[in-house]
């Protein structure tokens, strides 16, 4: 029987910064209306979620700060790198975003960027920020459960 490769194991861009950053509380998989050229940019991986978030307004979810390069075989028509681009979600759950960020220190971040069915989709979370100390005692958990699987493998 051969095992399908799901389209969660090669993310096309990964926000890294948002896991130290801060704690996620939940994550939905969301859409993202693309124009012509982004979307080969982002089949290239060409594509920065490092400063990205999310914001509801009027009722729709939008990605901001989220920068796709441009295409380079692009003529004219190339988009511009750091446009707002929509979600795509149900209006249940963007009431749900919208009623969570409306507490203080909760917003909502890009997590990865993955291909699905033919169609660029992101994945996105809820989260609160950590303190210093937070990010601090997570390193040392990492660090000590590296430890020990080190130590597991020896034996």
């Amino acid at each position: 029987m051969r095992k399908e490769k799901s389209s969660f194991d090669k993310p096309l861009a990964q926000n890294k910064k948002a896991r130290h950053s801060y704690n996620i509380e939940d994550t939905v998989e969301a859409g993202v209306v693309l124009t012509g050229t982004e979307i080969k940019s982002v089949r290239n991986s060409r594509i920065n979620l490092k400063d990205g978030f999310a914001q509801i307004r009027n009722g729709e979810a939008w990605l901001m700060n989220v920068h796709i390069s441009t295409y380079d075989q692009g003529n004219q028509f190339n988009h511009d790198p750091l446009r707002n681009r929509k979600l795509l979600l149900h209006k249940k759950q963007i009431a749900q975003f919208d009623e969570a960020t409306k507490n203080k220190g909760v917003t909502i971040v890009p997590l990865k960027v993955y291909i699905k069915n033919g169609f660029a989709k992101v994945l996105i979370g809820v989260a609160k920020g950590k303190n210093d100390y937070d990010k601090r005692e997570t390193i040392k958990r990492r660090d000590q459960e590296r430890q020990i699987q080190r130590v597991l493998k020896n034996y």
